[in-house]
């Protein structure tokens, strides 16, 4: 551990101190310092970093330039991995400093895809978040963080933005002092002072490839950035930064295709009896058995997927309502008590209980379908999912996802020939719907450079094999087999669900592609 007795407050802070940082890289040689030094105080795993020192360089032999930038958590004041946490292991202490908790955190890696900044990691001792926390331990004892005293060249200043007359609040008063991101309306507390543009925005250096010390074997894709018809700045190319691994896996990527059938199931059950169309005691059962395994699936999915499974209970005894983890796993628990109520109904009988279930279930199956749309949407850094339509989307994909499962199990189980028919109508309706939507991520051109990037690792780069795959085997052809073979067609809806899967991995994954550092 680094000791120093560099004091620059009272212990305990004074109310209304607000922490802020200035990195100055005019200062900055590179040395890592900062970084080794925030490893010793607070004892940092090999692989995870809460800071380090990003390299770009710009220019051509023998006239290249080496730019650096201090990378770490940029201190939000609306920081967005505190409301995505579900059980409040990341939060803003009353000094503005954004804290948290391992013994708190699940793992659910929900903050880490809500970060604009990457600046977020797993502990692999902990099975936690990691961060850089402003040496909080050290700022309450009236101490610098680690990183401010090791420092060769005073590169780092921290001090209360509250105060005019403190240093940080003079720098920033007298340069011109930038913030990465602004765009994202984090209104970050870390500022920087004469950082190059190919460094604070990680849009406009290539990836090449290329490291000083190692090579970069995983997390983004590595590749020139013009791939996607973005242009960098020329001949500027991110010589050192450290590996970022997507925070969320295949394993949501199934998730959002399990929970696609499980609500589905119901919404067809309702939609047929909306109809005023009658489905038999057998169809009960058999609807509440296809949203059971597919929501008791998507339930095991979702478990193992956190860093500590063993600790899921606590989204439910400690929860934070502003993430729609949480909601969503109450709307999950709601709808998983509407179908073992409908099994109930089925297995004995009673019809009544199966009508009075209609409204609920519906508003609940569908609800388990779309929520997932607000939860990606509080992922700030992810600018493919920012799209308002997403809700519209996905129902669509619940739709079709549970009339093929109902056309699967029809071939065993028939239907009346008018229910089959309102089937038929909502699987093909939900297809072509599900296929304009995957259409227009090829043909409208995104908002945001991030989401065009993102876009592209979608359709032609990395995962272009998933969607083409999605969008073709899994949409037009069922199309045309369903028109060609009727309501029947079994393969044309086991193609769709396979199509659908395909899908729905290269957009889970390709929206996580794109480097934030």
């Amino acid at each position: 551990m680094i000791e120093t007795l560099d004091v620059i407050s009272p212990s305990p802070p004074q109310p209304g101190v607000r922490w802020g940082k200035v990195l100055d890289q005019n200062k900055c040689i590179g040395c890592h310092a900062c970084s080794t030094a925030c490893k010793s105080e607070n004892e940092v795993p090999l692989g995870v970093n809460r800071t380090f020192v990003k390299a770009v360089e710009v220019g051509v032999y023998p006239e290249v330039n080496r730019f650096f930038q201090v990378t770490r958590c940029n201190q939000c004041t609306d920081a967005p991995c505190v409301p995505v946490c579900p059980v409040e292991a990341m939060f803003i202490r009353p000094d503005g400093i954004v804290d948290f908790d391992r013994e708190r955190c699940i793992g659910c890696k929900a903050c880490m895809a809500a970060c604009p900044y990457d600046a977020i990691n797993i502990n692999p001792e902990f099975h936690s978040i990691e961060k850089c926390n402003f040496c909080a331990h050290r700022i309450d004892q009236g101490l610098e963080p680690a990183c401010v005293v090791v420092c060769p060249t005073e590169a780092i200043v921290v001090g209360d933005l509250n105060d005019p007359n403190s240093e940080v609040s003079r720098l920033i008063a007298r340069n011109k002092a930038e913030v990465r991101k602004p765009e994202k309306g984090t209104s970050p507390k870390v500022f920087y002072l004469g950082a190059h543009e190919a460094t604070l925005n990680p849009s406009v250096a290539a990836y090449t490839g290329g490291n000083m010390w190692s090579e970069q074997k995983e997390g983004y894709p590595v590749e020139t950035l013009e791939a996607g018809g973005v242009k960098s700045l020329p001949n500027a190319r991110v010589a050192y930064e450290v590996p970022h691994r997507p925070p969320w896996d295949w394993r949501v990527s199934l998730y959002t295709w399990t929970k696609s059938i499980a609500g589905g199931a119901f919404m067809i059950y309702a939609l047929l009896k909306l109809f005023g169309i009658a489905v038999d005691q057998t169809w009960t059962l058999a609807t509440s058995v296809i949203g059971g395994f597919f929501l008791a699936a998507t339930g095991v999915i979702l478990i193992f997927d956190l860093e500590k499974p063993w600790a899921f209970y606590r989204i439910f005894t400690r929860p934070q309502w502003r993430s729609w983890l949480v909601r969503g796993a109450f709307i999950i628990t709601g709808y998983a008590l509407v179908l073992a109520l409908l099994f109930l109904a089925g297995l004995l009988g009673l019809s009544g209980l199966a009508d009075a279930l209609v409204i609920p279930g519906a508003i609940l199956s569908v609800l388990a379908v779309i929520y997932t749309a607000w939860l990606f949407g509080q992922s700030k850094g992810r600018d493919l999912w920012q799209n308002p339509l997403l809700p519209l989307h996905l129902f669509s994909q619940g739709l079709f996802a549970g009339a093929a499962a109902f056309l699967i199990v029809e071939r065993f189980l028939p239907l009346p020939a008018e229910a089959r028919t309102l089937v038929g109508w909502a699987f093909a309706v939900g297809l072509l719907v599900h296929l304009l939507f995957a259409l227009s991520e090829l043909v409208m051109p995104p908002m945001t450079i991030d989401a065009k990037r993102a876009a592209h690792q979608m359709i032609f780069g990395r995962y272009g094999t998933f969607y083409w795959t999605g969008l073709i085997a899994g949409a037009v052809l069922p199309l045309v087999l369903f028109a060609v073979l009727g309501q029947g067609a079994v393969f044309a809806a086991l193609l769709g669900l396979a199509g659908l899967l395909a899908y729905e991995h290269a957009y889970v994954q390709a929206a996580q592609s794109v480097p934030l550092t």
